[in-house]
């Protein structure tokens, strides 16, 4: 895995393959390695770049309070340090948040965009000191408490049920999270600006994908946010949760590769 100093951190991500640069963005409190099958799969057509959040994987926190507007600031010098140019910008969850706010500062540089099971609006205030309350108990008693109580609310009911060594897979991601790296990503969510306003204004060809089990971002609300994005496509995905790229891996891969197939040539 690279790492270099970049926007005065250092910066870990993964690549592969050639051609058209995807970005995808990971979920909290993962990191790029829950996009191993995406890059196995995507990078046969496309170049494809899965950067670690700071205080994730094998970036550094750094120094001071994150936020969204920040990560997107990181992942933009890494774009330009790797001289990208234009990308498709795909992110899930928190992930999601980050890539509206990417959008915000820097729509020239987004040929398309893959919203994952993520939520346009801010958090409202019963939300918001939840994620108040979890950072704490990160920095108070590690990670464990955390993925316990998060877990469940990541999966979908068919994943638990069915698909045991997924459940240990994701766990075993968040339990490699540092408490530290958690507690400034939960009040960077907290803190996050609302997004809805922005949707009507996203200009480039985007997807929206949700799991059909996701009990964090609802079907219903991905559907409506699509439909308020110019030029929004919306698929479910069945016996998915929130995570669905793990939990379906080759729904997840084929929706993608069939968007990416039919951007045109020149958007």
């Amino acid at each position: 895995m690279p790492s270099k100093t970049i926007n005065g951190v250092k910066l870990a991500w993964e690549e592969a393959g050639a051609g058209l640069p995807v970005v995808l963005l990971h979920a909290f409190p993962l990191s790029s390695s829950m996009w191993a099958q995406q890059r196995s799969a995507l990078a046969k057509k496309f170049r494809v770049i899965t950067p670690d959040f700071r205080g994730f994987g094998g970036s550094a926190l750094g120094a001071g309070d994150s936020s969204m507007e920040l990560f997107a600031d990181d992942v933009h010098a890494l774009l330009t340090e790797l001289k990208l140019g234009r990308v498709v910008l795909a992110g899930l969850s928190m992930g999601g948040y980050v890539a509206f706010a990417f959008y915000c500062k820097y729509p020239s540089a987004v040929r398309a965009l893959i919203l994952a099971d993520t939520r346009a609006p801010a958090d409202s205030e019963e939300g918001r000191q939840g994620r108040l309350e979890t950072a704490a108990l990160a920095e108070r008693e590690g990670a464990a408490p955390v993925v316990d109580r998060l877990l469940p609310k990541l999966l979908g009911e068919s994943t638990q049920r069915e698909k045991p060594e997924v459940v240990a897979q994701v766990r075993a991601m968040m339990l490699a999270a540092s408490p530290a790296g958690m507690a400034n990503a939960m009040r960077a969510m907290a803190a996050r600006t609302d997004s809805v306003e922005l949707l009507a204004r996203i200009q480039c060809p985007t997807l929206v994908l949700v799991g059909e089990e996701d009990k964090l971002s609802s079907p219903s609300e991905a559907e409506k946010m699509a439909g308020s994005i110019p030029q929004a496509r919306f698929q479910t995905i069945p016996g998915a949760g929130h995570l669905s790229s793990l939990e379906q891996p080759a729904r997840f891969n084929m929706l993608l590769e069939d968007f990416l197939s039919r951007l045109p040539a020149r958007s």
